[in-house]
């Protein structure tokens, strides 16, 4: 099946670029409700898994034993920026556990943020593990560890019972049987998820309408949604799209981007998920595209899409800052009868 156009780039009225991809809309049990391109796609789930991994760490009584926060809890869903703010809820965690950063497994990065690359700069000091933009979902994978009772040393190996059962929570969430998941690993060692999109939307739509679920993970799910809806900046960070956009609504949806031109997204109470691959993995056309969908889908009011407007078609600009272009979703949605 051929992909389907997302987006185009214009400069004063000449299209420069086109975008093209994969989209699909799935309910709980199953159904493509709508698509783009082709919905049996396969790719990795990358970090728009991050809320299903972080189901476990309210499954295993983690996020009660050690008191997390919402904040706390949003931040094992996150692909934050490493600024202070999240830097400081990671080590909020790792003191509740009595671990430190040198029990955090995800690698070190530079940190996003500019103004902590600057205050780091400035201080003489180099980034550490909890500037990682996973290291929220690896804080959250050692407070599970502890709450099953195993060794907290290697928990980011694919052989490590705090990955095995989140395997088999990816598995329950999103129609699969776990050895059919191809299983890669991600930027930060844990495994990541390999399987049609059709099933990432499935696992979205029942994240965020747990009806099809048993009640352990549909309680896990709900108070997931909950958390990242009242901390959206931690999330990502202020400004960007995924955190505006739960800021906006994440009373009606939850929502996660990843790698490699992913988003994904839930409908509240609409037993309704979507997922959206930009082939070529362009970060400009997610945006529009994935408003595209939900102006569509008709999920968004009038007032949200307003709000959500600079990201719909966001301007392109030039050195002297004078808007010479923009970026124009062109994604059209086929409906399943």
């Amino acid at each position: 099946m051929k992909l389907a156009k997302m987006a185009t780039v214009s400069r004063s009225g000449l299209v420069e670029s086109t975008h093209y991809g994969d989209v699909v809309v799935a309910d709980g049990d199953g159904r493509a409700l709508a698509f783009a391109g082709d919905p049996e796609r396969w790719a990795y789930m990358r970090s728009s898994s991050k809320p299903l991994q972080a189901l476990l760490v309210v499954q295993t009584g983690a996020a009660d034993q050690f008191a997390f926060t919402e904040q706390e809890l949003a931040i094992c869903c996150a692909s934050h920026c490493g600024s202070a703010e999240h830097v400081e809820t990671v080590l909020s965690i790792l003191a509740k556990l009595g671990l430190s950063e040198a029990d955090l497994e995800c690698g070190v990065h530079t940190p996003g943020d500019s103004e902590e690359r600057n205050r780091l700069t400035c201080a003489g000091r180099e980034p550490g593990p909890a500037h990682n933009n996973c290291s929220g979902k690896h804080a959250g994978m050692l407070a599970s560890a502890l709450a099953m009772g195993v060794p907290t040393a290697g928990y980011s190996h694919r052989e490590h019972p705090v990955q095995q059962a989140t395997v088999e929570n990816i598995a329950a969430m999103c129609d699969m049987v776990a050895e059919e998941i191809h299983l890669g690993i991600d930027g930060c060692g844990v495994p990541t998820f390999g399987m049609p999109l059709r099933n990432m939307a499935i696992g979205f739509a029942r994240l965020s309408t747990p009806q099809d679920v048993s009640d352990e993970p549909a309680s896990a799910a709900e108070r997931i949604c909950d958390a990242m809806a009242a901390a959206p900046v931690m999330i990502s960070c202020r400004g960007s799209f995924n955190s505006t956009l739960l800021e906006v609504a994440g009373d009606t949806l939850t929502c996660k981007g990843g790698a490699e031109g992913l988003f994904m997204l839930g409908g509240r109470g609409r037993n309704m998920g979507l997922a959206v691959k930009v082939s070529d993995a362009g970060g400009r056309a997610q945006a529009p595209a994935v408003l595209a969908v939900l102006r569509q889908l008709d999920v968004l009011t009038h007032d949200q899409h307003e709000r959500l407007a600079d990201f719909a078609c966001p301007q392109v600009s030039n050195c002297h800052g004078e808007i010479v272009g923009q970026i124009t979703a062109e994604l059209v949605l086929e409906f399943n009868e």
